[in-house]
């Protein structure tokens, strides 16, 4: 099949809306699929690009005019879509409110080729730009998701969501993100992390590795850590990631609570630095206020790293008690739970030789690139 993906960024730094959609047309490309990406110039990454290049992916980058906000004006795509949009036998739309998809949406429905629409979780309109984005609703959004073949949810909360917007369940994929097992085939020595950033070998680390956001839920586990701080000697909380907006104000937090000295930010990790800080945690965290699913989880575990998050309607019956813990978003259940986790040696390497096995067996890309293959297919018929 000849594949086309649109996306607004494409650049790791913006988290598994960008990764998912690269390593799932790695995947396919390796199934035989001609992929083509089309984005915008945000953010612009080189080298990124460079690693799709092997398995002959043509990546177009078109210049962003205007960034209102992330909603990014693109208009030379125009030309490019009227030109080649018929070339392509399914289009695949990631994200939901992007001007990319208005656009691209134009031209699909004018030349008649099936397209999947997948949020990535952007569904409901929580937190910033409430307004606008019912207005991107009302005006757009409402008519590309009616006339879409089909559209991927990545757990069952998220069709709930698509329900409460009008979406027909018969039209609804569940198809969860992956990650790529070989890449923790050979996992880094421990103590490289420790040892490039001068954290003692008797310290315990928690680790917070994603976008630096409100949304994320970082200033409950900063709350979490003071008093974990107080309770237990030789701990480290490490936050790794780009500012997403929050950073200022997670600082001056800390700074208020006297913990400059015993938490460490790292900046973005990416590659064998991100897996260097995974072995090295002793429980990872991700707190999040709103998640769909959280990637960061699937790399932890396959890091052989203990995994805590919070429930936030997702469903992780495969992590509960197997390969962490899932909590209400409270501080002083985070507190506890972190501290179950650090207080016993035993717990954390179950809990991590457990996660390695499960990751391998249910969240690999293949699996995830032939269901994805079927749901395309289907939509083709």
């Amino acid at each position: 099949m000849k594949i086309l993906q649109v996306l607004p960024f494409f650049t790791p730094a913006r988290g598994g809306s960008v990764i998912a959609p690269y390593n799932l047309s790695r995947e396919l490309a390796k199934r035989g699929h001609k992929i083509t990406i089309i984005t915008t110039d945000f953010e612009y990454n080189k080298e990124y690009t460079q690693t799709l290049e092997d398995l002959k992916i043509k990546v177009f980058f078109f210049h962003c005019i205007a960034n209102l906000k992330l909603f990014l004006i693109t208009p030379s795509m125009k030309k490019w879509l009227k030109k080649e949009i018929r070339n392509f036998d399914v289009v695949h739309m990631h994200n939901y409110r992007t001007f990319q998809n208005i656009i691209v949406y134009h031209y699909i429905r004018k030349y008649e080729i099936p397209y999947i629409v997948q949020a990535h979780g952007s569904v409901l309109p929580f937190f910033q730009k409430q307004i606008l984005k019912k207005l991107f609703d009302l005006f757009f959004g409402y008519k590309i998701l009616k006339n879409a073949s089909k559209i991927i949810a990545l757990t069952k909360n998220e069709v709930e969501q698509y329900k409460k917007i009008g979406v027909d369940e018969d039209k609804i994929e569940i198809i969860p993100n992956g990650i790529n097992i070989s890449e923790y085939n050979n996992l880094p020595k421990r103590g490289e992390f420790r040892k490039k950033y001068k954290i003692k070998k008797n310290e315990k680390i928690i680790l917070y590795l994603g976008r630096i956001h409100k949304i994320k839920g970082i200033d409950l586990l900063v709350n979490a850590f003071a008093d974990i701080s107080k309770l237990l000697k030789n701990v480290k909380l490490v936050i790794a990631g780009p500012d997403g907006g929050f950073l200022l104000t997670l600082k001056k937090q800390i700074e208020d609570l006297n913990l400059t000295d015993k938490i460490l930010f790292t900046g973005p990790l990416y590659e064998k630095s991100k897996l260097e800080a995974y072995v090295d945690a002793d429980v990872y965290v991700l707190p999040s206020v709103y998640e769909v699913f959280g990637i960061t989880l699937l790399e932890a575990c396959a890091c052989g790293t203990p995994i805590i998050t919070t429930n936030n309607g997702r469903e992780f019956d495969w992590i509960e008690d197997k390969v962490g813990y899932i909590i209400e978003y409270d501080i002083g259940k985070l507190r506890d739970v972190i501290i179950r986790v650090l207080s016993d040696e035993g717990l954390r390497r179950r809990f991590g030789e457990r996660g390695k096995k499960l990751v391998r067996d249910m969240f690999g890309w293949d699996n995830v690139a032939k269901e994805m293959e079927e749901v395309y297919e289907e939509s083709i018929i």
